[in-house]
């Protein structure tokens, strides 16, 4: 007898290129394999991540048909031997912690490795359960374990409209910091104030060494957390101040960086590469991150910053609103049942 199987789409692509290149298809419905587990995805969370491994630029290469995504919130659905720590019916989202070569959440039905699955505080709707666990994990990572920020400390958050800057500003000042943003463009100033910067740099504007010495009074920021790279990590080294942390998290820019030889050797600065995955795939350190970060959730101390919300058929205009830089926080794919 003829069973017909279960259909579901997802998103693939097969070769890189500009955000056409995705493709929505119907397939089977995946079973998942022993420690995996599969979500009937609500919402999808875009990541620069992803356009950089679409378009050739990210840090592994796409074998393809590639699948593609990090983030998505969902209910469980179904599970694979040995899966012990959901059940089918959780609402889950998933931590960035495995390789789009074997792993991509862009779908209707998505089947991700069990360590990456996580529950999320109740008081989440599904949207920002998919806005949390990237930006939060990234900036917690960055100033709290690599930058070891202590009260009264100033941070410098370069790019800080993006999702993790927004992520970096709240964590920041939990921890009793103070929060410089930057932006290139005063329209984003007043959002970047009213998500709790003590201090906004626009960068088109202002000098950014001058307005940080001003705001620290000649000393410097203690962090920088900067993921552009490139020509600016000269200008952060001169925006620091003595025994200062740099924590490159990204590189935005294309341009090639000069090594500041002088001004690291003269402050005893520290310039540290930093990725997410350096926390979601050390059990050790990811614990901490994700207890910190679901406790302040729940108590409302820590809140996911939406830009915008993509239905699911429109993924590619999403990819090309995400390479805009227009947004300010997340950008959401809302996946229809």
């Amino acid at each position: 007898m003829n069973i017909e199987k279960k259909r579901t789409r997802i998103v693939k692509f097969y070769e890189t290129g500009t955000a056409e290149v995705l493709k929505i298809e119907e397939v089977d419905l995946p079973e998942p394999s022993e420690n995996e587990v599969r979500i009937k995805v609500d919402a999808i969370g875009l990541n620069r991540a992803e356009v950089a491994f679409r378009s050739g630029a990210y840090l592994e290469t796409p074998n393809f048909p590639s699948l593609i995504g990090y983030e998505a919130s969902g209910v469980v659905e179904a599970v694979g031997n040995k899966v012990t720590s959901v059940e089918i019916g959780d609402k889950v989202s998933t931590i960035p912690s495995f390789s789009m070569n074997d792993y991509g959440v862009y779908g209707e039905t998505a089947i991700v490795p069990e360590h990456a699955v996580s529950n999320y505080p109740k008081n989440l709707t599904s949207e920002e359960a998919t806005a949390i666990w990237m930006p939060f994990i990234t900036a917690y990572g960055g100033i709290v374990t690599n930058g070891k920020i202590k009260k009264d400390d100033a941070v410098l958050i370069t790019a800080a409209s993006s999702s993790v800057g927004f992520a970096a500003i709240e964590i920041t000042k939990l921890k009793g910091g103070i929060a410089i943003a930057t932006t290139r463009k005063r329209t984003k100033k007043q959002q970047l104030l009213n998500a709790g910067a003590d201090h906004v740099i626009v960068t088109e504007e202002e000098d950014l060494v001058d307005r940080v010495m001003e705001i620290t009074n000649e000393k410097g920021a203690n962090i920088i957390f900067d993921p552009i790279s490139g020509p600016i990590i000269e200008t952060l080294t001169k925006a620091a101040a003595p025994l200062g942390r740099i924590i490159e998290y990204g590189s935005l820019s294309s341009e090639s960086a000069k090594f500041p030889f002088g001004q690291m050797l003269q402050k005893r600065l520290t310039l540290q590469g930093y990725i997410l995955m350096d926390i979601t795939t050390n059990p050790e350190e990811l614990k901490p991150a994700k207890q910190f970060i679901f406790e302040a959730l729940e108590k409302g101390k820590l809140t996911p910053t939406i830009d915008k919300t993509f239905d699911f058929e429109d993924i590619v205009e999403a990819h090309k609103y995400m390479e805009s830089n227009q947004q300010l926080g997340k950008i959401i794919v809302k996946v229809s049942s």
